[in-house]
């Protein structure tokens, strides 16, 4: 083997890596993922919530409880390491990915690659980790019979949708596994999966949600949320974050001077051509952002640069927190948070933003340096809500989620293994389908015992 660490020598047969997959049934055998839903190690709720809040901005965690109040899903979104101590210590086949670890329904969306193509893909990765790859596939699982229980969907249905989606999942992996090297690599996930999935009761959503996507652009945002600065001097238009408190606040000058001076950093953490891309813009106006429920009560910002011809630009700068599955996973060291994110994300979608990459900054006076992760805000991003789906089009949605998390997996895990693990045994939908719905009732009970602390005024929750 050479300094790389790879062997370019030697070719394994596809039915020599099946069969390793097949031997590792003596180690977690399939009907094993029927299970309980509570593990050993689990915290109690309350003090799961203390402890995934403590280094969050105190102000803005109220705010972050009374979103996960909302519902029993809005719960399990902001629960995804409740879920990992439940996981921790369960049989699993040995096989590690590259996770997104926070795999629920409501975490694949839409948005564009840099050729302007609609994709629909997982795309949050606040969590990512390598690990077992049943953790996935168990989370969005159980996520898609909470969402249609939002709905008002039947049990029956419900589990109906989980199952088609652990099938779709498992299908997709056959698939991938017979297909050529390079031929399943290149495979992207845009309008045509949908036809491959069988999701067509999807078609219109999609449609729609793309057509939708296509307009939510950085000069969308300008022209909502910005109002316009001329600067005689020089000629060039800018335009500044009008306040719409709390989720759109001015920061003081030398919190915006610390993040353009993380900006500047993280250009080092793209590739050549784009890092001159970015060189070519300047920072109009800095803002914070609260962001989504698993990420509130951590610094979040909003920049707006400028380009050519009143061109706009909006980045997201957004704190890095530890994995939430990480106490229970093996690790390989201490890393950098944010490029843990973004190496994860390149490493699992299709196409990733050409400005993803990562920096670190002061946000506060107190000196201390933070990891932060930096995007588009607004790249063509779209998104098919699973919580307002009919029955009929949840399951549709099931399956097409469950294909694309195969097809994520499959960047970092032989698809050939899995695919002789599982050797078509119809035993192991059936299974995740009834740990998925003895999970949702897991955590219908913890979001239950978080609503009662909080109208008894043992935790502060706000409502907004």
């Amino acid at each position: 083997m050479s300094d790389s660490g790879i062997d370019l020598r030697s070719f394994v047969p596809a039915q020599e890596i099946r069969a390793r997959g097949r031997a590792l049934r003596q180690r977690a055998p399939i009907p094993a993922r029927d299970r309980t839903a509570t593990g050993v190690g689990r915290p109690a709720v309350l003090d799961y919530l203390a402890t995934s809040t403590a280094n969050r901005l105190p102000h803005l965690v109220p705010l972050r409880t009374g979103r996960m109040i909302g519902s029993p899903f809005a719960f399990y979104r902001g629960a995804a390491g409740l879920m990992a101590a439940d996981l921790a210590g369960s049989p699993d086949s040995g096989l590690t990915a590259q996770l997104c670890g926070d795999a629920h329904a409501a975490n694949f969306g839409l948005y564009g690659t840099p050729r302007g193509k609609i994709i629909m893909d997982i795309n949050d990765f606040d969590e990512t980790i390598p690990g077992p790859w049943e953790w996935d596939l168990e989370r969005l699982a159980a996520s898609l019979v909470l969402a249609g229980r939002e709905a008002g969907t039947s049990e029956h249905d419900c589990r109906t949708a989980a199952r088609d989606a652990v099938r779709s999942y498992r299908l997709t992996m056959d698939t991938l596994a017979a297909m050529p090297f390079m031929e399943a690599w290149r495979a992207l996930p845009d309008e045509s999966v949908i036809g491959e999935t069988q999701a067509h009761g999807l078609l219109e959503s999609f449609k729609k949600a793309a057509a939708k996507a296509r307009k939510n652009t950085s000069a969308k945002v300008v022209a909502k949320w910005t109002e316009h600065l001329e600067d005689h001097e020089t000629g060039i238009r800018k335009h500044r974050f009008v306040d719409d408190p709390p989720i759109l606040t001015a920061v003081d000058e030398h919190t915006a001077r610390r993040v353009i001076i993380g900006l500047e950093r993280y250009a080092t953490t793209l590739g050549e051509s784009r890092r001159t891309l970015l060189t070519r813009f300047a920072v109009s106006d800095i803002a914070f952002r609260i962001a989504g429920t698993g990420s509130i009560g951590l610094h979040s910002y909003l920049a707006l640069l400028h380009g050519n011809h009143g061109e706009a630009l909006v980045l997201q700068v957004k704190q890095a927190q530890p994995a939430a599955l990480a106490p229970y996973l093996p690790t390989s060291g201490a890393y950098h948070e944010g490029e843990r994110i973004v190496r994860g994300a390149r490493l699992v979608q299709s196409e990733s933003d050409v400005l993803l990459g990562w920096t670190s900054l002061q946000p506060s006076a107190d000196g201390i340096e933070l990891p932060f992760i930096v995007r588009q805000f607004r790249n063509f991003k779209g998104s098919i809500d699973p919580a307002e789906l009919p029955a009929s089009t949840l399951d549709d949605y099931g399956r097409l989620a469950g294909a694309l998390l195969a097809r994520g997996h499959s960047r970092s895990l032989d698809p050939r293994l899995v695919s002789g693990y599982l050797d078509g045994d119809e035993r192991f939908d059936d299974a995740v389908a009834s740990f998925a719905v003895r999970y949702a009732d897991r955590t219908e009970a913890d979001h239950a015992e978080l609503a009662a602390a909080a109208r008894a005024g043992r935790i502060a929750a706000e409502y907004s």
